[in-house]
């Protein structure tokens, strides 16, 4: 039975893990001109951008329109196949709400078929991870709304944390103020971060330092991490692989068995959090 799954580029995922699942492309400005990003995060050259971010280059996103879900999606329902998509947080992006005007068109449209948004109220590897479970389960012959139904009561056990070099990027984007980011910057206080329950970035813990700030994202693991058997635990980094391998061997030291996957971080949500992010992704009891 089966059906398809659809993430877009923030969903972090290297070509090993793809395995069913189609990406949708994400555009964004860089110093003026557009740039599309497919989702090729293993070809991406993080310290370019990353760097020319460092140096004043600045991005701005663009979220997925209505109109590309329904030109990407109605042939495949035209052609006998239910989708879900897995969708950036509703908390920080339109994006989610433009996929499910889509699919509500869609649904009206093709009431034999079905489509569906999970929200996954999070970014990079936070929706990426629930992709790989969507297509694990479409694999294992799940029909699509049973599918839908499991996938929406994952979303609160997909933990993501991350820590910030420098605030002043999410200060560009609003999700902190000028003062609080100049405070920070002067005493190097280091936010540990995450997805709430409404899906917007909050702050849930403050470190001096980022040694301190990378072993509170290690403690928010061991607090908080349930059932690894079978699951991948993800570190994405914004060009600062060696503070993405010293997280990683914390996080071994706490369960030796887990697979530990490290990757760049993709440019689209990275331009909002900047170099030097650093984020823990995994399976956890709650957010």
């Amino acid at each position: 039975m089966g059906f398809l799954v659809f993430a877009d580029g923030t969903a972090n995922l290297p070509k090993d893990m793809l395995d069913g699942i189609g990406l949708l492309p994400c555009t964004y400005t860089l110093d003026g001109k557009e740039q599309v990003y497919t989702g090729d995060v293993d070809n991406f050259d993080a310290h370019a951008f990353y760097d020319g971010l460092r140096n004043g280059r600045r991005v701005r996103t663009s979220l997925l329109n209505t109109d590309l879900f329904l030109d990407r999606f109605e042939p495949l329902l035209q052609g006998g196949n239910d989708i879900i998509y897995i969708s950036m947080s509703s908390g920080i992006s339109g994006t989610c709400g433009a996929a499910r005007l889509a699919a509500k068109e869609l649904n009206e449209k093709y009431p034999s078929r079905f489509v569906h948004v999970v929200d996954s109220l999070g970014c990079g590897f936070g929706n990426g991870l629930l992709a790989v479970r969507a297509a694990r389960l479409s694999r294992e012959g799940m029909d699509a709304r049973q599918a839908a139904q499991l996938l929406d009561a994952e979303v609160p056990h997909t933990c993501q944390y991350f820590t910030v070099d420098d605030l002043n990027f999410l200060k560009d984007t609003g999700r902190v103020s000028g003062v609080t980011a100049k405070i920070a910057s002067l005493l190097s206080i280091k936010p540990i971060l995450y997805g709430d329950k409404t899906g917007h970035i909050v702050a849930c813990a403050k470190c001096i330092g980022r040694k301190k700030s990378i072993e509170q994202l290690a403690k928010k693991y061991e607090e908080k991490h349930i059932d690894q058997q079978g699951q991948f635990v993800c570190i994405s980094h914004g060009d600062c692989l060696s503070d993405a391998e010293e997280l990683k061997k914390l996080v071994l030291r706490i369960t030796p068995e887990v697979t530990v996957r490290i990757c760049q971080h993709e440019p689209f949500s990275g331009a909002h959090v900047g170099p030097g992010m650093l984020g823990l992704f995994f399976r956890g009891r709650e957010r």
